[in-house]
């Protein structure tokens, strides 16, 4: 059971999409599961902050495609959708801490859609280790992005005021005699 062939091939679309342009697919314990080329993916839907952490893609790009297909059809439920996204990265290699990180998110992400405040407080409680785990590494990373943001920001408003106009060479002049 697993994924059949090589790994994805994609095209990017943009800076954060990518399109699939072979078909993907899964095997698993009794269905198969196949991500039509053309669909469009974001790898794996990593916070900014976080991806120090989880890059958006790895031995887990599979996983991630299958599971947004999964999510965006109607072939399994949610919690189907996630259990499958995190057999997947165990059959992938993917480490126990981060396997299970991905999942809480995407559970946590699942069970978000149309929850009551008791089902949140029960995930959270689930998500408890890896949200210790997380905490002052994403607070110093979200502070660095923050700085470097301003900083950027600084060097552009900075180029805008000094840019200098350049006048165009003047045009040559033809003599009459």
């Amino acid at each position: 059971m697993g994924f059949i062939g090589s790994g994805p091939v994609v095209e990017e679309l943009d800076a954060k999409f990518w399109r699939l342009t072979e078909p993907l697919t899964y095997q698993g314990a009794v269905e198969t599961f196949t991500v039509p080329a053309g669909f469009r993916t974001d790898f794996a839907s990593v916070p900014r902050a976080l991806v120090w952490l989880i890059p958006r893609y790895g031995a887990y790009t599979r996983a991630a495609i299958l599971h947004d297909y999964l999510c965006r059809t109607d072939e399994v439920g949610p919690a189907d959708a996630d259990g499958i996204f995190r057999r997947s990265l165990h059959e992938a290699g993917v480490s126990v801490p981060r396997r299970w990180m991905m999942w809480t998110a995407v559970r946590l992400g699942s069970r978000l859609r149309g929850a009551r405040a008791v089902d949140v407080l029960g995930w959270l409680l689930i998500a408890a280790p890896s949200l210790v785990f997380l905490a002052i590494p994403v607070l110093v990373v979200t502070a660095a992005l923050l700085v470097f943001w301003v900083v950027e920001l600084g060097f552009w408003a900075l180029g805008r005021l000094t840019r200098r106009t350049v006048a165009p060479p003047p045009t040559p002049q033809m003599k009459t005699a």
